[in-house]
């Protein structure tokens, strides 16, 4: 443990450096220094409510999050503790009568389960302290059936007034209108109101400049309190299967939402083929679905896979999204709270779990960590074919009240806790810890021009990338044998040593050849 903590403290002391230099420890140089305004930023997703209590009422808030900073970012680089992410997005905390909230009652309260304005403030304040970026997940498709908006859009069409400031506020249709296939209604009142996700969910009317501004009201109030930026949910319902009407609108509203603030960090959830969701790149960054899940590339490639089959498409789809906007970035992320947990299909004692972190972790952009992941965390919808198996409670092992969300009924999850994990130097989150502080030590990963590398014969691979003049090379053998790759042949480039390892095995680097262990990644230099 106490060589583990070294490391890590070397690393972070090193991320901290506010030069542009290299520096060496161990042996090893690391180049560091950058704006810390950067939007290239490790995030970590906290389910809110299943995170850390707090108050001992058993579900996750606001407190609990701030009571466990230093377990994500304590803000102190010498002290080779903590996580070291570097956004944290918050699933919906506004008043709601679910356990998931994605139903909003009022977007300017924060609801009760969750805390307080003060508390959400204070979060603000520590993050900023700390140098993380705290993002608030945007319900804007649609909202609960008990929210203020709605409850008059009722009453204006009960009393048939049309002119009502919220008679046009949701989207509907006449009783004995044909309604467009594709969508979900429910009937109120004599109208069908478009409802694609649920009963208790009616859809706003974007063509109604009214809510247009109302939305942008939200985002404008959440910003000048100090939050650094969205996550949109459902972003390609505002007009269902409109991609060209709903680009038109996130272009507007984010356009406005960066007149507030010019740094503002956004991404869009479009669930749909990378066509689709470069529709929407020219004004949001979208996360990579198609790479995700038990089903995507990552795991494919962490399964033993060809590597280059993996930065062949990354290069491809950067080439892609930069060729709509140069600052486009890419979105890795295994798992959410809408999918099956990742370590359900990708095990840790097989080393899969660790190959697919390095994978995404270890390229360019801005990826996510699903809260628990970091520890293994388990859940799946399962035969009672709820999400709720999806986003059970983080385990702590010290005494925390935090319980599973109601509906849930998964029952083999992991053993394994955070306080165990901090005492074995091999356990998987401190694994995380030393993939995140790689990742800081090397900004060139993040941030740098990425060039696919191809390798014959072999199914290990790599790619460069160049940042500030400095260029690194990120190798990765997913397979079971040790892997020998050939890289003098590389034109423009001549790497010096290992910055970095880390997998199951070692590597060694000697006259232009690398060999790699099995399950293994390097980062050159």
């Amino acid at each position: 443990m106490k060589r583990l903590l070294c490391i890590l403290t070397a690393l972070l002391l090193l991320a901290a450096a506010a030069h542009a230099e290299e520096t060496a420890v161990g042996g090893v140089k690391f180049q560091e220094g950058w704006d810390v305004k950067d939007n290239h930023r490790v995030f970590y997703e906290i389910f809110v409510g299943s995170f850390s209590d707090s108050n001992g009422d058993g579900i996750g808030d606001l407190r609990g999050i701030i009571n466990r900073m230093d377990y994500l970012n304590d803000g102190d680089p010498a002290s080779g503790k903590s996580l070291g992410v570097e956004g944290i997005w918050l699933t919906p905390i506004f008043l709601s009568p679910s356990y998931h909230k994605y139903d909003v009652t009022d977007y300017y309260q924060i609801d009760p389960d969750f805390g307080t304005m003060e508390d959400l403030q204070e979060l603000i304040s520590l993050c900023h302290e700390r140098d993380v970026k705290l993002i608030l997940d945007l319900v804007l498709n649609h909202t609960g059936r008990e929210n203020e908006w709605y409850l008059r859009f009722l009453k204006a069409h009960r009393e048939n007034r049309t002119t009502d400031r919220y008679y046009d506020y949701y989207t509907w249709y006449p009783e004995g209108e044909t309604l467009p296939a594709a969508a979900r209604f429910m009937q109120e009142n004599g109208a069908a109101v478009e409802a694609n996700f649920s009963d208790h969910m009616p859809e706003l009317n974007y063509d109604n400049p009214l809510v247009r501004r109302s939305m942008l009201k939200v985002g404008q109030y959440y910003l000048e309190m100090g939050v650094d930026g969205f996550r949109f949910d459902a972003a390609k319902y505002l007009y269902l299967n409109d991609h060209e009407k709903n680009a038109e609108f996130w272009d507007w509203y984010i356009t406005e939402l960066k007149k507030i603030n010019p740094e503002v960090y956004t991404v869009a959830e479009v669930w749909d083929s990378e066509n689709a969701a470069n529709r929407y790149t020219g004004s949001v960054n979208c996360f990579r679905f198609s790479t995700s899940q038990a089903e995507g590339l990552l795991a494919s490639i962490a399964q033993g896979g060809n590597v280059n089959r993996f930065t062949a498409d990354t290069q491809r789809y950067l080439d892609e999204i930069h060729s709509i906007r140069p600052d486009a970035m890419n979105i890795f992320f295994i798992a959410n709270h809408d999918t099956d947990r990742a370590a359900g299909f990708l095990t840790v004692a097989s080393w899969r779990m660790q190959m697919a972190a390095n994978l995404y972790i270890l390229s360019p952009g801005s990826p996510f960590i699903y809260y628990g992941e970091e520890i293994g965390l388990r859940g799946s919808r399962g035969a009672a074919a709820t999400d709720a198996n999806r986003r059970l409670a983080m385990r702590w092992g010290d005494g925390d009240t935090v319980r599973d969300p109601e509906g849930s009924d998964y029952g083999s999850q992991t053993e394994d806790t955070v306080a165990g994990m901090l005492q074995n130097d091999k356990s998987l989150l401190n694994y995380y810890k030393r993939l995140l502080m790689i990742r800081k030590a090397n900004p060139e990963i993040a941030r740098g021009t990425y060039t696919a590398l191809s390798f014959e014969d072999t199914k290990a691979g790599g790619f460069l990338c160049t940042w500030n003049g400095h260029t690194a090379g990120v190798f990765h053998n997913t397979g079971k044998q040790e892997a020998v790759l050939d890289l003098q042949k590389i034109e423009g480039v001549s790497f010096e040593k290992i910055a970095a390892v880390i997998g199951k095995k070692d590597a060694s680097f000697e006259d232009g050849i690398l060999t790699i262990g099995s399950q293994t990644s390097v980062v050159l230099k």
